[in-house]
């Protein structure tokens, strides 16, 4: 009977589990679209390892969302073959999480030299760029009030025919023409460069990540440990209803 009673708490702990995981497939799909747009809003990440954690985890999200409903008919039907594949897919779910997590964190360390060669690159090319390509530039300096890549300076004889001037979007009040040669001028151009400011952004959106993944996957493997639990209790034929 202890047996049995111990077994009955098994299987409503993993409905539990099972909810849980549904919640976590819902939030990893959430957070993965965030940090997708984040990553991308920023135009500067052009290297497509950039978008592989936040890609994978919108995967693994959507499903680790029907693993959960098909460990729970598992643990209601008390059928071993499903508790055992759900075992199974769920163990291959943390292999992944745990991928992401450590692309995540390499992609983090390579962000300075990325982001600085992104930005340096939209520098450059800005004057001759399309009108959609300058407003995605100005709209990152505007947003999050930098200028250039490390400062202001980066814009020299890149921009304007005006000595010392940058975009418009580099000014703290922005007005048509207000970048107009006060390239040096702190009260009217923003002096810090978006390199450090985008290299922030990201690197926090990324640790949310890595974070997720790894906070999931413990959880996760809780669940396979319950479920396994279930699995000898359903073999030995101990009831469990």
């Amino acid at each position: 009977m202890g047996v049995e009673g111990r077994m009955k708490c098994v299987k409503y702990l993993l409905f539990f589990f099972n909810f849980i995981f549904w919640l976590c497939g819902l939030a990893l799909v959430v957070l993965g679209v965030l940090v997708q747009v984040a990553l991308h809003s920023t135009v500067v990440i052009n290297n497509v390892s950039a978008s592989s954690a936040p890609l994978v985890l919108i995967v693994v999200g959507v499903i680790v969302f029907f693993i959960a409903f098909f460990g729970c008919c598992g643990a209601w039907k008390e059928s071993y073959c499903m508790v055992t594949m759900f075992s199974i897919l769920l163990g291959l779910i943390i292999i992944t999480e745990i991928g992401a997590a450590i692309a995540g964190y390499v992609f983090r360390g390579k962000l300075t030299v990325i982001v600085h060669d992104g930005l340096n690159d939209m520098v450059t090319k800005y004057s001759n760029g399309t009108a959609e390509f300058k407003k995605a530039l100005d709209n990152l300096q505007v947003d999050l009030k930098c200028c250039g890549v490390t400062n202001a300076t980066d814009w020299k004889g890149k921009f304007g025919s005006v000595p010392d001037s940058v975009p418009d979007s580099c000014c703290i009040n922005v007005t048509a023409g207000c970048g107009q040669g006060a390239m040096g001028d702190a009260l009217k151009i923003h002096q810090t460069g978006c390199e450090t400011v985008v290299e922030k952004l990201l690197k926090k959106n990324i640790m949310w990540v890595i974070v997720a993944a790894l906070v999931i996957a413990f959880l996760q493997i809780m669940g396979i440990i319950f479920a396994c639990m279930l699995m000898g209790g359903i073999r030995s034929g101990y009831e469990v209803m």
